[in-house]
């Protein structure tokens, strides 16, 4: 793929008004798609991203203390890094809050988002604050590339397609949220304390990760873009997807955003000799939910029965 090729999103309203953007900008848009994008810089190959958290949008009032969103914006932010397998080197951080908004919440959110940068081995370079009527954190990050990235572009039919951690913590938190109810502690803490995946990114890209993408839209959705990046269909098998504690039904796992662990694939063979050697190095499952084969698009099968998946996640839906 040259600079000037841009990465096939998948499907979605949101990703429509991309589609459309990038055509509007012709030649001026260089190589976007991926989880960042790719400058040269003399001798150094850097990753480059951002990503907004708006209040009403992403969490609403009295979801996260200010330390605990600026942890969780940062760390969205740099788990774009990780999908590419970059080392963290710094984060510019944009802040909007009301003219109410108390001063110690900003030295606070602040706070988190340091924490958050210095947990990947990263500093704050600096930002902007500014006032506005909600709470916004736009967060910027840059990474250093050693060789070649793992693009999402990189799967082959014949792969298998694997999953770190567990999904549906950050699923529960929200829907006990909007219940009006306290949520389950350890999926409250998957909402509010995500881990960027870093280490596991680079430790995945020398065992042969050949496509990678950080599950932030949710299982299903995140894999449809993987497949579309790819030019090949994705397989999942629900019931192999890994649960966390609290998720009730199988589906809910599959819908659940945020969770900001890793799809790859592997090739065939790969996974199951490194899942073991992952676990030990992570404490962390490493789970094969799928396989990769030629087609288009995204297939949920099993044994036990239909999967009645909740409504994804989309910002124009």
């Amino acid at each position: 793929m040259s600079n000037t090729e841009h990465t096939s999103l998948g499907p979605g309203a949101e990703f429509d008004r991309i589609r459309q953007a990038l055509a509007r900008l012709g030649p001026n848009a260089v190589g976007a798609g991926d989880d960042c994008a790719f400058v040269e810089v003399g001798a150094e190959r850097l990753a480059l991203s951002c990503d907004l958290t708006i209040e009403g949008t992403h969490f609403r009032a009295g979801w996260l203390a200010p330390v605990e969103l600026g942890w969780r914006a940062t760390a969205a932010a740099l788990s774009d890094l990780a999908a590419v397998a970059a080392r963290p080197l710094g984060v510019l951080t944009s802040v909007a809050v009301p003219a109410e908004w108390p001063e110690e919440h900003f030295a606070d959110l602040m706070e988190g988002v340091g924490e958050a940068a210095r947990s990947a081995g990263a500093v704050v370079w600096g930002g902007d604050l500014v006032r506005a009527d909600r709470v916004v954190v736009d967060v910027l990050v840059a990474g250093r590339l050693d060789g070649e990235p793992v693009r999402r572009s990189g799967a082959q039919a014949g792969d298998e397609l694997w999953v770190t951690g567990v999904l549906g913590g950050p699923f529960r938190a929200v829907a006990a949220w909007n219940a009006g109810t306290e949520p389950d502690e350890t999926a409250r803490a998957r909402f509010t304390h995500p881990v960027p995946r870093v280490r596991e990114a680079l430790w995945l890209k020398d065992r042969g990760a050949r496509a990678m993408i950080d599950v932030s839209d949710g299982l299903v959705a995140d894999a449809g873009h993987l497949a579309a990046a790819s030019g090949v269909g994705v397989v999942i098998d629900p019931d192999r997807v890994p649960l966390h504690p609290a998720v009730e039904v199988v589906d809910e796992a599959l819908a659940s955003g945020e969770e900001y662990e890793l799809l790859l694939a592997l090739p065939p063979g790969a996974g199951a000799a490194a899942a073991q050697a992952f676990r030990a190095a992570f404490d962390l499952p490493l789970t094969q939910v799928g396989v990769v084969e030629q087609g288009a698009g995204v297939q949920l099968r099993r044994r036990s029965g239909p999967v009645n998946l909740p409504p994804l996640f989309g910002h124009f839906r």
